[in-house]
């Protein structure tokens, strides 16, 4: 670590660790946005806020200013600094364009056709990113062998996709959706058949995570916390959003703030480090105004974008976008995967941004991850 690393980005030797970003700042963005989206559907089933569709300062609040804003944040890491966008030209141009040509080919097959495959990417990625995290954390500790990436993809992917399956299985008496109702495939019976098998491979896979940190811990003395605090917190609030509850506020809240929240917190510390080494690129120059400028241009973004959507396709809050136009035909098939192209090139892009390769590459990013810049 670099004497210029800001303190939270210093490695951690205590009993509990590693972190990525220090003790106080990892629990506060992981298990603060957690607790966050949890203390929303307690108090949703006490207002019955819980049994409605989600009000509209909710969509304001939470797809708006954290869904769609976070899609956004993947500015800072790519397209606002010029001199990696020069570097690359062939991934952040070519990427864009055959998301688009792919979008245009699948909504030739219909509009839930588009949806539908785009529900499933983004819940890929959703799933990915907690994978993801935890595999930082397993690198941050040194932890390369087999077994631990096994145990803890596997609690992981168990700590999502039962959900999911349970999902599925249910999808009839289902409240809330992904982006549109029927974008998931209504394959209930079969998800209803391996719904048990699921939910055993959920317990064991949860409960192999837990005794390796107990036995890690009594061989070296050190808790993975950070690690621990993530794959916890992952299992709850998918299971509270789609198993626990059926309700769109609960999944709304459960589902983009945990995913959103810490997504900010990448980019920002990113940007800022990459402000020592680009000062002079757009993003350098954003965030040099603090995190007021950095979220207020993510928002404005997010407002144009829904403003799109709204104007020309949903015609749903004219409250608040006003009213808009009506399109059918080729002007759709043409439009809307281009209004889409921001998440699907975002879908893509964080698969490949944050892996090993790019973080060798980048010293601005390996001191982001907390690792030596």
């Amino acid at each position: 670590m670099t004497t210029a690393a800001p303190a939270q980005f210093a490695e951690s030797r205590s009993a509990m660790g590693p972190w990525l970003w220090g003790a106080r700042t990892d629990i506060a963005l992981f298990v603060g946005s957690a607790a966050l989206a949890l203390s929303l559907v307690i108090v949703g089933h006490a207002t019955g806020l819980s049994e409605k569709a989600l009000p509209e300062w909710g969509w304001v609040a939470f797809v708006l200013s954290v869904d769609v804003a976070h899609v956004w944040s993947t500015l800072y890491r790519t397209y606002l600094d010029g001199e990696e966008v020069r570097a690359h030209r062939l991934r952040y141009f070519g990427i864009p364009v055959l998301c688009y040509l792919a979008g245009v080919a699948v909504y030739t097959q219909g509009s839930l056709m588009f949806w539908r495959v785009l529900a499933y990417i983004a819940l890929f990625h959703f799933v990915r990113q907690q994978v993801g995290w935890v595999a930082v954390y397993r690198a941050r500790s040194g932890r390369r062998g087999a077994l631990d990436r096994v145990i803890d993809d596997t609690a992981v992917y168990a700590s999502t996709l039962y959900p999911v399956v349970y999902w599925h299985a249910h999808l009839s008496s289902s409240r809330f959706a992904w982006f549109v109702q029927g974008d998931f495939v209504n394959v209930s019976g079969y998800a209803a058949a391996v719904l048990p098998v699921v939910k055993v491979v959920w317990l064991v896979a949860l409960a192999a995570f837990a005794v390796r940190q107990i036995v890690l811990w009594a061989r070296t003395r050190t808790l993975e916390l950070g690690k621990s605090l993530v794959v916890a917190t992952t299992a709850a609030i998918w299971y509270v959003g789609i198993v626990g509850t059926n309700s769109d506020f609960d999944f709304t809240v459960t589902n983009v703030i945990v995913h959103g929240v810490p997504y900010f917190a990448l980019c920002w510390f990113y940007a800022k480090e990459r402000s020592k080494d680009a000062p002079g690129s757009l993003g350098s120059q954003i965030v040099a105004g603090g995190v007021a400028a950095f979220l207020g241009v993510l928002v404005l973004c997010a407002f144009a974008e829904e403003m799109a959507w709204d104007k020309l396709v949903w015609h749903d809050r004219a409250w608040l976008f006003g009213s808009g136009v009506e399109l059918r035909g080729l002007v759709l098939t043409l439009l809307v995967p281009l209004l889409a192209l921001p998440q699907a090139t975002h879908y893509v892009l964080d698969g490949m941004l944050w892996r090993r390769g790019d973080t060798r590459r980048l010293p601005a990013q390996r001191r982001a991850m907390g690792f030596p810049g």
